[in-house]
């Protein structure tokens, strides 16, 4: 409220009175004097809705580096395929059997090639959907489409349909499809239902993987197994939340992922953010509790638990709305417990 209001007793008129007068909130002129200025308020539904950023910012502009890749691939390619067949013709030469042992062995790694290309496919196109559907939902939310958001509730029950534990969460939300609802309303219906679960999991994943990397690093004797172990654990903690929400990423995938949950940290600027954090809490008498080793573990076990919190805004199909995001508070609140529990035995 401003202070410069004047503050007036109440009183009570008729909408239909002469001396009532309807102002615009733009409005800068003066009513006449004696009469009611009435100002309305915006409606809650014509607000603006917060909601995230863009995962990954839009590259524009031809990608050499894509055309350089590709083309080197090509040519090892090309190569390798060039040295089998001499291989095999040789192997020929030599010996029929063997000829037609290697002629073998060559057919099933084509075989196994082609599979691993195909799963390797299917996990890019997977993760493309699922930051697709991230986008889109932040585009119903402030458009309010209702078409749109029916659209994005399909697409995120396809997603699901094989997760178990969505199993009532898909059952209540298809009771809601044919509901007068708004656009808005049913993104964040469908996040109530689909991701609460799936954000418990998440969070809980996150402070596994952070407790055990503040464990291992706390014992570890030397900096290069801190340093294996740290970057192992985060990328399985990446994969399994990629899995949790939906993705199935290879190798290729996880390269993705890495690439994106770090631009994510960049540009939220998460690790200031977690800087200031672990010299606020570690400054209050924690750190004085715990010896050196335990409180490195602590700062390797928060760092961690900064990048699962970036690894779940990327993974996660749907921006946080009608649920709480999960912050690294709470998380540390968790590692720091355990720690002062292992420091006083």
């Amino acid at each position: 409220m401003n202070e410069k209001t004047p503050h007036r007793r109440p009183a009570t008129f008729k909408l239909d009175d002469p001396g009532v007068v309807v102002m615009d909130p733009d409005d800068s002129g003066r009513p006449a004097r004696g009469t009611v200025q009435i100002v309305p308020e915006a409606e809650p539904a014509q607000l603006p809705v917060p909601v995230d950023a863009p995962l990954v910012p839009a590259r524009r502009g031809f990608r050499w580096g894509t055309l350089f890749w590709g083309a080197v691939g090509g040519l090892v390619l090309l190569g390798t395929g060039l040295g089998v067949i001499n291989l095999i013709e040789d192997l020929f030469v030599r010996n029929e059997g063997l000829g037609f042992v290697g002629l073998a062995l060559a057919v099933i790694a084509a075989v196994a090639l082609m599979v691993v290309i195909a799963r390797e496919a299917l996990g890019l196109a997977r993760l493309a959907t699922i930051e697709k559907l991230h986008l889109r939902a932040a585009e119903v939310l402030v458009s309010d489409d209702r078409a749109a958001s029916r659209a994005i509730v399909g697409d995120l029950l396809k997603l699901a349909h094989q997760n178990p534990q969505l199993a009532r969460a898909r059952n209540a939300l298809q009771s809601h499809s044919d509901d007068i609802i708004d656009g808005a309303d049913m993104i964040r219906l469908a996040e109530r239902e689909l991701m609460a679960p799936l954000d418990e999991e998440a969070r809980r994943l996150v402070s596994t993987a952070a407790q055990r990397v503040s464990v291992v690093t706390a014992v570890s004797p030397r900096a290069m197994i801190d340093v294996l172990f740290v970057f192992v654990a985060s990328l399985r903690m990446i994969r399994q939340l990629a899995r949790l929400y939906g993705g199935r990423p290879g190798a290729l995938g996880m390269i993705r992922l890495m690439r994106h949950v770090i631009a994510h940290l960049a540009i939220t600027g998460g690790m200031a953010a977690s800087d200031s954090l672990i010299q606020q809490m570690l400054g209050h008498g924690i750190a004085a509790k715990l010896s050196q080793r335990l409180g490195e573990g602590v700062l390797n076990g928060l760092l961690t638990a900064r990048l699962g919190l970036a690894a779940i805004d990327v993974t996660r199909p749907l921006p946080f709305t009608a649920l709480p995001r999960p912050t690294l508070a709470d998380l540390a609140k968790d590692l720091l417990r355990k720690r002062e529990g292992e420091g006083e035995e």
